[in-house]
């Protein structure tokens, strides 16, 4: 959250402003996806069938553009056309993961975007969620069990909320200034602007906290979030954060922000620029590709996904797969390196140039948004920027 205006290579905003941030660390052979839905009208009684289950469907829905892994409903990250971005990360608790079908974390953070106006009112459609059909489920296209709870990051143009879940309980964190991130551990201790009516109770009864006061007790884990590399945090501290800023920290890899370890690494990224000028357009930036430290970022769009012949719907669930590589997916994945093409076997010199065109021309998509924020020229094809950007790399590899 930032209160200064910022430098003159931030997208050139002039008017205070918040920057979202989020890299997904997700199985690294799953294709994440950048899809867009518009606002909707739904009939009375409708059924909304979400990765699992089906719940009620309201009335209204936002306008949602979500980076997300393919086989699911739910997103790892997004924002509406209210100016609301969520974003979140897996946690364990205390609290036992229900082993059974219910709402993904990830399927709360899209209902979060699709139901809510601002921050806090989708938390309040989150926790809302949570009470009446609890969370759990299997997080990955894998047969192997593999479920956690929750910790959201949710940002609108005046504020931002942290709310941490565990089962059915939860906390949450009001925050208006400054800096604040989330990762794969409990943070809230004595700042609580709202919590779960029975959360202390349940707390005393199982013996996780005296009574006395409000305490870090309270807490499943003790510690702490992951940290921004060096230049990055400076940029925190300083509050001199701007959308470059943040790309740089999603690309950071030593500081294992940009995951890379194992069967998991960073499956897609977002920035978003929030002014808060409510005239001003938000803008966000996905990668819609893995690693951001050789993925470039892109104004939002969408791409196609599987419908409800989906293998993911059917049961026994993860009994078979299809491949969800879209075009983007497969130019930029490789079989040795992340430079090293499957279809055109570039080397890696060649991936090089490659990766240092385009991460110019995502400076310039840049200065035109920052253009384009300041007035200077229309926002009429920012809609076709994500489609552009795109086709341009598609063809840089070909």
């Amino acid at each position: 959250l930032s209160d200064t205006p910022p430098s003159a290579h931030c997208c050139g905003i002039k008017q205070h402003y918040l920057i979202f941030g989020k890299n997904s660390d997700r199985p690294r052979d799953e294709v994440q996806e950048v899809t867009y839905y518009p606002a909707a009208t739904h009939p009375p009684g409708s059924v909304l069938g979400c990765t699992y289950i089906q719940i009620p469907q309201v009335e209204q829905t936002h306008a949602v553009v979500l980076s997300k892994p393919a086989w699911m409903w739910g997103a790892e990250m997004g924002a509406n056309d209210q100016g609301v971005c969520i974003g979140n990360e897996a946690v364990w608790t205390r609290e036992e993961v229900n082993p059974g079908e219910a709402l993904l974390g990830m399927d709360l953070l899209r209902l979060g975007l699709e139901r809510g106006d601002s921050a806090w009112s989708a938390l309040s459609v989150i926790t809302e969620l949570l009470q009446q059909h609890g969370q759990g489920g299997q997080c990955r296209e894998e047969p192997e069990p593999f479920s956690y709870h929750n910790t959201f990051l949710l940002v609108d143009r005046s504020e931002a909320w942290v709310l941490e879940t565990a089962g059915r309980l939860w906390v949450a964190q009001r925050v208006t200034e400054g800096v604040k991130n989330i990762s794969n551990q409990l943070t809230i201790s004595t700042e609580i602007s709202a919590e779960h009516p029975e959360l202390r109770s349940v707390a005393q009864a199982q013996g996780w906290w005296d009574g006395q006061g409000t305490s870090a007790s309270l807490r499943c884990s003790a510690r702490e979030p992951s940290r921004a590399n060096g230049a990055g945090q400076t940029a925190l501290q300083r509050g001199s954060v701007t959308a470059e800023v943040m790309m740089s920290i999603l690309r950071d890899k030593p500081s294992g922000i940009c995951m890379d370890s194992g069967g998991f690494r960073t499956t897609g990224s977002m920035v978003s620029v929030l002014p808060r000028d409510p005239s001003l357009p938000c803008v966000h930036f996905f990668t819609a590709t893995p690693d951001p430290s050789r993925s470039v970022f892109k104004p939002f769009g969408g791409v196609p996904q599987f419908g409800p012949d989906d293998p993911v719907r059917k049961q026994p669930r993860f009994q078979s797969k299809v491949d969800r590589r879209h075009d983007l997916y497969k130019a930029t994945r490789g079989r040795s390196t992340p430079w090293r093409l499957t279809r055109w076997a570039l080397t890696d010199d060649e991936g090089l140039v490659i990766y240092e065109i385009l991460r110019e021309l995502e400076s310039q998509c840049l200065s035109e948004i920052s253009a384009m924020l300041s007035g200077e020229i229309s926002g009429d094809e920012l809609g076709d920027l994500f489609f552009d950007c795109v086709d341009a790399e598609i063809k840089f590899y070909q």
